[in-house]
C-alpha cells in the first residue's frame, strides 16, 4: 500500500514538474515571438486596397516585432483558397491572414465553404475601414448621384457594374444603389479590384462601387467620375465630391479589413500582435491611412470579435433578401 502510494505521489509530482516545463516553455516562446518571419496571407491579387493596406501593415509591424512579416497573395475562390490556407495553419502565429470585409461575407453567399469564419479563425484587430466610392465611366455622360440614379432608372438591367468579389461590400453597396434607384443592375463579377478598375477606363463596364483609394487617381487624372463617397462626410482627398448621402438621405457603405490567425492561437500571441497593430496604427501609418480616405481602426481583439459578428449578421439580412449566391 505504502509503496503504490509512494508510486502515485512520485507520478502526480512527475506530472507537475512536466507540467511546469510545458509551461515555462510555452511562456518563453510567447514572449520571444517571432523567432522567425511570419507569413501574412492576402487572398486576393495584388494591386488593390486590400492588398495596399496590408503590406503598409506588415511592414510597420515588422519594424517593431524585429522579424519580417511577409505577405504572400493567394488568390482565388472568391478570397476562400488563401483564408483556408491559414484555418488549417498551425496556430503558432506563423500563419496569418490580412483580409477584408468580404472574409465573413462571402461565405454567406456559397453553398459550400471548407471553413467556419467564427470558430476555425482567431480575431487579432481592425485594422481600418474604408468609404467607397461610386465611379462611372465617362463614356456615361453622367455628373453626379442623382443623374446616374435618373439613367440606372430609364435603362434597368442595362448598366454593367464591377464587383470585386461575390459578397463584398461593393457588392452590396451596389445592391443598395439599386434599390434607391428601384431598377436594376448588371452584375459582373471580377477576380480583384485591379481588373474591374481597368475594364472601367477602358469603357468596357459603366460602374464600379469600391474602396475610395483604388480610384481617386483615375479620377483627378480624368479618367473616371467618381460622383460620390459612401462616408458620412466629405473626405479629405476628394473635398469636392459630395457624399452619396447628400442625395440619398442615410446611404453609407464601408470596407472594413482586420488580421486573424488560425483557430486556438495562443492569448499571448494574439495580445502581442494587436498590440503591435494599435502602436503601427497610431504612428505615421495612421496618417497614411487618412490621407488615402482610409479611417484607422484598432481596440482591442474582442472589440473586433463583436464587430466581425455585428457585421455577418447585417450583411446576411442584404444577402439574404436579395438572395445573393455565388454560383
Amino acid at each position: 500500500m505504502a509503496k503504490h502510494l509512494n508510486l502515485s505521489m512520485r507520478a502526480i509530482a512527475l506530472g507537475a514538474i512536466l507540467a511546469w516545463s510545458t509551461s515555462a516553455v510555452f511562456a518563453q516562446s510567447a514572449a520571444n515571438y517571432p523567432e522567425k518571419p511570419v507569413k501574412v496571407i492576402i487572398p486576393f491579387p495584388p494591386g488593390g486596397t486590400l492588398d495596399k493596406v496590408g503590406r503598409m501593415l506588415a511592414l510597420k509591424v515588422s519594424e517593431q516585432l524585429g522579424q519580417n512579416f511577409v505577405v504572400e497573395n493567394r488568390p482565388g475562390g472568391n478570397g476562400i483558397i488563401g483564408a483556408d490556407v491559414v484555418a488549417k495553419a498551425n496556430p503558432d502565429g506563423y500563419t496569418l491572414l490580412f483580409n477584408a470585409s468580404t472574409f465573413v461575407t462571402a461565405p454567406l453567399t456559397m453553398k459550400s465553404v471548407p471553413y467556419k469564419v467564427q470558430s476555425d479563425f482567431t480575431p487579432v484587430g481592425l485594422v481600418a475601414s474604408a468609404p467607397l466610392s461610386i465611379a462611372i465611366g465617362n463614356k456615361l455622360g453622367v455628373s453626379d448621384v442623382k443623374g446616374l440614379l435618373t439613367a440606372i432608372k430609364a435603362n434597368p438591367g442595362k448598366f454593367n457594374f464591377a464587383v470585386g468579389s461575390i459578397g463584398s461590400a461593393g457588392h452590396l453597396c451596389t445592391v443598395k444603389l439599386e434599390q434607391a434607384a428601384n431598377s436594376q443592375i448588371a452584375i459582373v463579377p471580377y477576380k480583384g479590384t485591379g481588373p474591374a478598375m481597368t475594364d472601367l477606363v477602358g469603357g468596357q463596364i459603366e460602374g464600379f462601387i469600391d474602396p475610395l483609394l483604388g480610384s481617386v487617381q483615375f479620377h483627378k487624372n480624368g479618367q473616371l467620375k467618381v460622383v460620390g463617397v459612401t462616408s458620412a462626410k466629405r473626405v479629405p482627398n476628394l473635398p469636392d465630391v459630395p457624399t452619396v448621402s447628400e442625395t440619398i438621405p442615410d446611404f453609407q457603405c464601408a470596407s472594413w479589413y482586420g488580421l486573424w490567425g488560425p483557430a486556438k492561437l495562443p492569448t499571448d500571441f494574439v495580445q502581442k500582435l494587436n498590440a503591435a497593430m494599435n502602436k503601427a496604427l497610431a504612428g505615421d501609418m495612421r496618417e497614411r491611412l487618412i490621407a488615402d480616405g482610409i479611417v484607422p481602426g484598432g481596440g482591442s481583439a474582442a472589440d473586433f470579435a463583436k464587430f466581425q459578428a455585428d457585421d455577418i449578421v447585417t450583411s446576411g439580412k442584404i444577402i439574404a433578401e436579395k438572395k445573393i449566391t455565388l454560383e
